[in-house]
């Protein structure tokens, strides 16, 4: 069984908030799905199976700094190890739209991972962070910037990043963690040089081939004379 974890803030006033990238990622990936959210506790919950395993999506309705109370419940209500929990996550951090997969560390300044770390009493729990990216205007008080809504282009960046997120949530789910890091933290220019490379090398391969096989021919004619 795996528990993912998207954190955010409950209330519409939140919803569009640079920090309720979590809650906007699970929600999508409920949607995608077909599961159906219900109340229990001090979270909402939606499940169902995500290729062999039980998965259960969770949004605490703790407020973020408190996050981890309702996460605790709910590890020991499920009798889960802390490595099945993946908690989801907006960062500052990382540029609008990056992903970042970690096995494990520290809460990086995230007031709801630190809550989740306190209350787990460990850090040694999986995570995908979006980047949220920081405020452009130094003066900006970070806590209005997470609790902002991102404007125009911004918002297309944020949103193209949980819609990979989404994607990449299975992907965790059905491989080891170690596995899905290699997939999501590749740098897509460095991804692309290699195939560039591998593209160049089957070429490179292909007209060796070529001239192989057409010497040989030359060859066998030259043989017949």
């Amino acid at each position: 069984m795996k528990l993912v974890i998207g954190l955010g803030n409950p209330g519409s006033q939140y919803e569009q908030t640079r920090h309720n990238s979590g809650f906007r990622i699970v929600d999508m990936l409920a949607d995608k799905l077909g599961w159906r959210w219900e109340r229990r506790g001090r979270a909402v919950l939606a499940s169902g199976t995500i290729g062999t395993e039980k998965v259960v999506l969770i949004k605490p309705l703790t407020y973020m700094n408190n996050s981890g109370e309702a996460v605790g419940e709910l590890v020991r209500w499920y009798k889960v190890q802390p490595d099945d929990v993946i908690v989801v996550y907006d960062d500052l951090d990382l540029a609008v739209g990056k992903l970042r997969l970690r096995a494990s560390g520290s809460a990086g300044g995230h007031n709801g991972v630190d809550s989740i770390i306190h209350h787990l009493h460990t850090n040694q729990f999986p995570r995908l962070r979006v980047g949220i990216g920081r405020p452009a205007n130094n003066r900006m008080d970070t806590i209005n910037y997470v609790l902002g809504v991102p404007p125009g282009d911004e918002r297309i960046l944020l949103a193209t990043g949980e819609e990979k997120a989404v994607e990449s949530i299975p992907l965790i789910i059905e491989q080891d963690v170690g596995t899905a890091m290699n997939i999501i933290n590749a740098d897509p220019e460095a991804q692309r040089k290699a195939e560039e490379k591998r593209r160049r090398q089957q070429e490179r391969r292909e007209l060796r081939r070529q001239e192989k096989e057409q010497q040989a021919l030359l060859e066998t004619e030259s043989a017949s004379d």
